[in-house]
């Protein structure tokens, strides 16, 4: 099992990017699904979350800007991302919580995060 990120890019402030992750194996089920980010010389930071059910919730810095979705028959979940700023300038990660395996463990999972930078 594994999470494939992709969908980062070099963006002017004010533009908008769609970061996409995708997870591929034997999967049962997945629980909880979200996107950080770490930038340069930062701790790793929480930006969005989504439960199975489609409940979200989102970092102060992005709300009203940041949108997560997800497709639980694809086991894919997205981030779309308007009226970017430099700031939000980081590597972005997705992490999941994906049951799998003959005894329907839990386990988290993270993808190789993908570069977003946003020019002033």
């Amino acid at each position: 099992v594994q999470l494939q990120a992709s969908g980062g890019g070099l963006v002017q402030a004010g533009g908008s990017l769609r970061l996409s992750c995708a997870a591929s194996g034997s999967i049962i089920s997945i629980n909880d699904m979200a996107w950080y980010r770490q930038a340069p010389g930062k701790q790793r930071e929480l930006v969005a979350t989504i439960t199975s059910g489609g409940s979200t919730n989102y970092a102060d810095s992005v709300k009203g800007r940041f949108a997560i979705s997800r497709d639980n028959a694809k086991n894919t979940v997205d981030l779309r991302m308007n009226s970017l700023k430099p700031e939000d300038t980081a590597v972005y990660y997705c992490k999941a919580d994906i049951i799998y395996g003959s005894y329907y463990l839990q386990y988290q999972h993270w993808g190789q995060g993908t570069q977003v930078t946003v020019s002033s």
